[in-house]
């Protein structure tokens, strides 16, 4: 999943309103702004499979340190901790960050074939598959993230124009790379996929500039 993880994120402003959008981009996606970079270090591996399934070409031969349910579990512990004292954030803050780096999780088990690690072990994978059905994907992840997207929108009243048109440049953005990566040609190297997945940290950088203009209804 992608533009799903987006939509949890937009929408948790509603949980945690004090929290930037950029925060919540980078909790969402924490596991893959971490799995590119230890792909890249050969820690974790990844193949580019034509057919692999209905939506992606991408087969994740071994991601336990940023995919698996243990490890995000204790990546949420951590981040939740962080935030936590960074920002002397109230507790109810910290655990919508917590969870969110979960939920990455658990969007992907939904959306991933059977590839999904439980612990750090190479056994126990799991996924639903919703990859293999197209329209069953572009149908759930572009309605989370319209969910997600409408509840932001109602949580948050523009500052000024950028916080009105930086909004709509990011929501389209995200749309259009979304679709892009559905219907364009497969990678050429599992290379040039973890190296393209590195410019995900500015959407995170997006998110903080877009939440700095505008103002949440509530503070806490």
């Amino acid at each position: 999943m992608f533009i799903g993880h987006f939509g949890l994120a937009f929408g948790a402003k509603r949980a945690a309103p004090a929290a930037s959008l950029g925060t919540l981009f980078a909790a969402c996606q924490f596991a893959d702004l971490l799995w590119p970079t230890l792909v890249l270090l050969g820690y974790e591996r990844v193949e580019v499979l034509p057919g692999a399934t209905r939506v992606t070409p991408l087969d994740f031969v071994s991601y336990p340190y940023s995919h698996s349910l243990l490890a995000l579990c204790v990546w949420a512990l951590a981040g939740g901790l962080v935030y936590y004292a960074i920002r002397r954030a109230r507790i109810s803050a910290a655990i919508t960050v917590a969870l969110l780096i979960v939920s990455h999780w658990l969007l992907d088990y939904a959306t991933h074939r059977p590839d999904m690690p439980l612990t750090l072990g190479a056994a126990d994978r799991v996924g639903l598959g919703l990859w293999n059905s197209l329209p069953g994907t572009l149908a759930v992840e572009l309605a989370i993230f319209a969910a997600g997207v409408l509840a932001y929108v109602r949580e948050t009243t523009p500052r000024d124009r950028t916080g009105s048109v930086g909004l709509w440049s990011l929501v389209i953005f995200l749309v259009t790379v979304y679709l892009a990566n559905v219907f364009g040609p497969p990678p050429p190297s599992a290379a040039a996929v973890a190296w393209s997945a590195q410019a995900m940290w500015l959407l995170v950088i997006w998110g903080y500039w877009v939440d700095q203009h505008r103002i949440p209804h509530r503070n806490s």
